[in-house]
């Protein structure tokens, strides 16, 4: 802004330099829009000064000598063109440059000062000529065109005063010179009109400085905030990249360390086949349970990252609470039972309307935290009807929470310091990330959760549902164990799968559960050993694919090969490393089931007894 002033001012006092260079952008500006504003007056001003010009010449055609009048005005009309074509010109062709602008802008200033010279001479010329009423109306149009030039020449103050002074000094002279006995008076009534002139003029520059001022404050404020957003942008841009690498790092990770996870899984099982010795099958059974506890701190972790990069679908439908009570009660009384705890379920008569997985994947959180950290007493898992809410509860016997740490708990990797979790091996502690993913399953589903708790007595977990339908009797599947003892003598497995030690832990348990195996490590291998058999001969049970394969490959893509052969009955099983490139569609599809790594011995036996007795 002061490089600005400095430009105007440079303009109204005194030549520019010869070469003088660019002002800043934000200067430029400022003086092109001042120049524009100067500009957009013209067409007003012109026209006053014209109707002004026109006034004066008839008012003082009988009094005012011919060659006066003609003198001044061949002198206004000369002014007065120059002055329109400067208008027509700047209105065609705006300059562009900062010279260019200063240029144009000290010509129309200098129109400005003739033009004042004009006046003023007009007030001294005339005035002794006319009447009464025409001296009244002369001196009312100096003080018109002085108040009219405020809001046009103020901001160009050393401009303002120069063309007040041109206009006014010549009219109080003339007055003051005249011998009517109010002359003198009638002069310093305008000598102080003059003053207020120039006081309102002084103001309104002032005025004029502060919305400058403001207005570059606020350009400025909007360069910041165009910067910060940008800034802004970046950050979330690059969230959103980190987002997705620890997205596909989990995935890539999952499915890697799974892989052996589950191959350690199966040799262990098939050591307990061959070998009956009490301490061996102790060993095995410690195994299984590293591996199935490793298994829950991988699908904590999944769980989060599929919830965090919206992954995670709500699929509400009615449902009765009770078929969720018996799954859980099923998981947890043994855990319960070995620590010395009562289990006990209320109000599974009960129906909600919510997504039946999800609210079984934070019940079980729930349930889990609370025989964790329950040392003696009970856990309580009930379902309450209140108007058109279920308030679904875990209530426990244990330490409870302390205040300050009841909004903590909700955190990823918080645990609450100086309580002491279970022991046994089924219950160590974990990462701290159930309740985390309690939390965010509840609000991604919309159902208000809360916690009260006391010191000393117990904490209890409330999720809030709508109120569902009971289901109609015969749609509902009562949960039960598969037949598990059902036999796999004779019968032919085909085995899918590109990782060697899993493909051949895969054969050992299978042969040792009296089943014959045909193992393949690609889609082509498999598709070329289909067409190779005889359909009369060979007719495979099962199919047991890994998902990923070598080369882009999935094996489902072997499950479609073998069908075309072999009949689109053929039951199958695809076990996959990665919980979060959700399967469950693909599933319904291509008719299979999903097994996530590491895939315990149990629940491979009770999966494959399961799809053989369909």
């Amino acid at each position: 802004m002061a490089a600005a002033r400095l430009a105007v001012g440079m303009a109204a006092t005194g030549p520019a330099p010869a070469a003088s260079p660019d002002l800043p952008l934000d200067s430029f500006l400022l003086l092109r829009d001042q120049v524009r504003g100067t500009f957009a007056f013209n067409r007003t001003s012109l026209a006053g000064h014209f109707v002004g010009a026109l006034v004066i010449e008839l008012m003082f055609a009988d009094t005012a000598p011919s060659m006066l009048r003609l003198g001044w005005g061949v002198l206004f009309a000369l002014v007065w063109l120059v002055r329109v074509g400067l208008a027509v010109r700047f209105g065609r062709n705006e300059p562009h440059v900062t010279a260019g602008l200063l240029r144009r802008l000290r010509v129309w200033q200098a129109g400005v000062l003739a033009a004042g010279a004009l006046w003023g001479a007009a007030a001294w010329l005339f005035y002794g000529y006319g009447g009464a009423a025409s001296q009244v109306a002369l001196v009312l149009v100096v003080y018109t065109f002085c108040v009219a030039s405020v809001p046009i020449l103020a901001p160009q103050f050393a401009l303002f005063v120069v063309f007040v002074l041109l206009v006014f000094v010549p009219a109080i002279a003339a007055v003051a010179a005249e011998q009517a006995s109010l002359s003198w008076q009638l002069a310093i009534v305008m000598a102080v009109a003059m003053g207020m002139i120039m006081v309102l003029g002084r103001n309104y520059r002032e005025s004029f400085d502060s919305n400058v001022e403001l207005k570059l404050r606020t350009e400025a404020l909007a360069v910041q905030l165009r910067a910060e957003k940008g800034l802004a942008e970046e950050a979330r841009r690059q969230a959103e990249v980190a987002n997705r690498a620890k997205t596909q790092f989990f995935t890539a990770a999952s499915h890697d360390l799974r892989q052996p996870l589950h191959a350690m899984g199966l040799f262990a099982e098939a050591l307990r086949q061959r070998v009956h010795e009490p301490e061996v099958a102790q060993l095995v059974n410690s195994i299984n349970e590293s591996v199935d506890a490793l298994e829950g701190l991988f699908s904590e972790l999944l769980d989060i990252t599929r919830i965090d990069s919206g992954g995670v679908e709500v699929n509400p439908e009615s449902f009765e609470v009770g078929d969720i009570f018996r799954k859980l009660r099923l998981h947890f009384e043994p855990a319960a039972f070995e620590k010395g705890l009562g289990l006990r379920f209320r109000g599974s008569r009960h129906a909600a309307l919510a997504d039946p997985l999800l609210v079984e994947r934070i019940l079980r959180n729930l349930v889990s935290n609370a025989i964790r950290y329950t040392c003696d007493g009970s856990v309580l898992v009930s379902a309450r009807r209140r108007g058109e809410r279920i308030s679904l509860q875990v209530w426990d016997s244990g330490p409870g929470i302390r205040e300050e740490e009841r909004a903590r708990v909700f955190e990823e990797f918080y645990q609450v310091p100086g309580t002491a979790a279970a022991t046994t091996s089924e219950q160590k502690k974990g990462l701290g990330l159930g309740l985390a993913i309690v939390k965010r399953l509840a609000a991604l589903m919309g159902a208000p959760l809360a916690l009260r708790s006391e010191m000393g007595h117990g904490s209890v977990f409330t999720l809030e549902l709508p109120v569902g339908r009971v289901p109609r009797a015969g749609v509902r599947s009562v949960p039960g164990k598969a037949p598990i003892g059902i036999t796999l003598e004779g019968r032919l497995i085909v085995v899918v799968e590109d990782e060697p030690a899993v493909r051949e832990g895969l054969e050992v348990l299978l042969r040792s559960w009296g089943a014959t195996i045909e193992a393949f490590e690609s889609v082509a291998a498999t598709a070329a050993w289909a067409e190779a058999s005889d359909c009369a001969l060979v007719k495979p049970a099962l199919v047991i694919a890994d998902y990923r394969l070598q080369q882009g490959e999935t094996g489902v893509a072997a499950i479609t090969a073998l069908r075309s052969r072999f009949g689109i009955a053929l039951p199958a099983i695809v076990v996959t490393g990665s919980s979060m490139t959700g399967h469950d569609k693909e599933a319904l599809e291509h008719d299979f089931h999903l097994l996530i790594k590491p895939v315990l011995p149990n629940k491979l036996r009770a999966m494959i007894a399961f799809k053989l007795s369909k």
